[in-house]
Order: C-alpha cells, then sequence, then structure tokens
C-alpha cells in the first residue's frame, strides 16, 4: 500500500467514525476539509471503500429514499450506499491515531493527523507535534547550507523563490512553537486540576475532610502532663 492511500484510508476511518456517510458525501468531506484531498475522483475513492469493507472496518447500508433520491442526483447510482464504521474500523483507527513515528511528520500525513486532533490524546498529540517540529528544523538547516553554497550562481528570481521557501518553514516552524507551548500550558492546568488541594504540609498527603491537623488540635492520646499546670500539684 502506498503512503498516499494510507492516508486517504486514515481520513476515511476518522470521518466515518463522526458519522456514516454516502461516497459522495464522503469526497466532499476530503474535499472541503483535508485540502491534501481536493484533486482525486471517484476512481481513487471507491477502491479505498472496497478495500475497508473487506478489511471488516466498514459496513456498507442502503441508504433512505431520501438520501437515496439526493446521492443519485450527485453522484450516481453507486452513490446510494451509505458507509459506516464497524466496532473493528473504530478500534484500528484508535491504534493509527496512536501512532507517532516518523511518517507522521511528513508534509501530507502530518496533515491528515492535524485534521483529526480533536480525537486524539494530548501526550500523542505533543511527540506529533515536536517529531514535525524537529523534521522542519533539519528541513530548515539543509535550505540555509544550499543556499549559502548557491548564492552566487542564482538569478534574483530563483533567489527570492528559495528566501520564500524559507520563510514558509520558518513560519510553520513559529507555528508550531506556538501550538506546542498551548498544549503544555493545557496539560499544566489539567494536572493543576487532578491534584489535591488539600495536603499535609509534611509528606503530601490528603487530609481527611473535616479532620483535625497535627498542629491546631488535641491529640487523641494526650502527652505527659506539663509541670507548670496548677492542676498536676
Amino acid at each position: 500500500m502506498s503512503r498516499r492511500s494510507g492516508i486517504l484510508e486514515f481520513a476515511v476511518l476518522g470521518l466515518l467514525r463522526e458519522s456514516p456517510m454516502h461516497g459522495y458525501e464522503l469526497r466532499k468531506r476530503l474535499n472541503t476539509s483535508l485540502g491534501i484531498f481536493r484533486a482525486f475522483s471517484y476512481g481513487t475513492l471507491y477502491p479505498c471503500l472496497k478495500t475497508l469493507v473487506a478489511n471488516g472496518w466498514l459496513i456498507e447500508e442502503p441508504g433512505s429514499a431520501l438520501e437515496d433520491a439526493l446521492a443519485a442526483s450527485l453522484a450516481g447510482r453507486r452513490a446510494k450506499i451509505v458507509y459506516r464504521l464497524t466496532a473493528e474500523g473504530k478500534e484500528h483507527f484508535e491504534e493509527l491515531l496512536a501512532q507517532t513515528g516518523p511518517d507522521t511528520w511528513e508534509d501530507e500525513h502530518f496533515a491528515a493527523r492535524f485534521a483529526f486532533f480533536g480525537q486524539t490524546e494530548r501526550e500523542v498529540r505533543m511527540r506529533v507535534l515536536e517529531g514535525r517540529r524537529s523534521r522542519l528544523e533539519e528541513r530548515l538547516e539543509k535550505m540555509r547550507a544550499s543556499l549559502a553554497r548557491t548564492r552566487e550562481r542564482l538569478d534574483d528570481y530563483t533567489l527570492e523563490l528559495q528566501r520564500h521557501g524559507m520563510e514558509s518553514v520558518e513560519r510553520e516552524v513559529r507555528w508550531l512553537n506556538e501550538l506546542i507551548e498551548s498544549e503544555r500550558a493545557a496539560g499544566s492546568r489539567a494536572a493543576d486540576r487532578r491534584a489535591p488541594q488539600d495536603t499535609d504540609h509534611k509528606d503530601g498527603l490528603p487530609r481527611r475532610r473535616g479532620a483535625a491537623s497535627a498542629e491546631g488540635s488535641p491529640s487523641r492520646h494526650p502527652g505527659p502532663p506539663d509541670p507548670s499546670d496548677d492542676r498536676t500539684k
């Protein structure tokens, strides 16, 4: 399976996790929500759907009469089928969401992954964002080195094009830095909410609500009498 086919399967599973859809609706969502799929046809989508059905990750269901009429007018008879994610498909998609390897840092795959960050755990989002930033920083370093070597041999337009490319990468690195800082801040706030609010200052153990503290209340078992106390004389 090619990398682009894998990205398409990931995106289809992610969209169908939200709700079942006709083929024409899937294509529309892929075009509008995921710009990396703007230039693909039903001839690309339907083989992908058939593969996912064969793997047991999707099932085909007939649409309602109203849906059938709409689908027929928009995308022909084949679009009458509604595709629904199975339990196995949901489990497979969650496994894909948890992946953070180098493929998830590449241009097209990162765009697809980012589109489903709302369904992704914070720790996974952080690893993908940091990996993407590292990959772009490496790319930027190579671009700068290449420009330094070839600057004298480039005409003004080619030089300007290379500068434009570098500026685009620099902008994305700054954007990633902002996202990473935002994720870290959100993680810190979540950790603060989970932390016990009422703890003993010595060992950090939570106190029982309403229980007397060791500093301000008498002990259940009093210690030896104070010789200066008149009651002991």
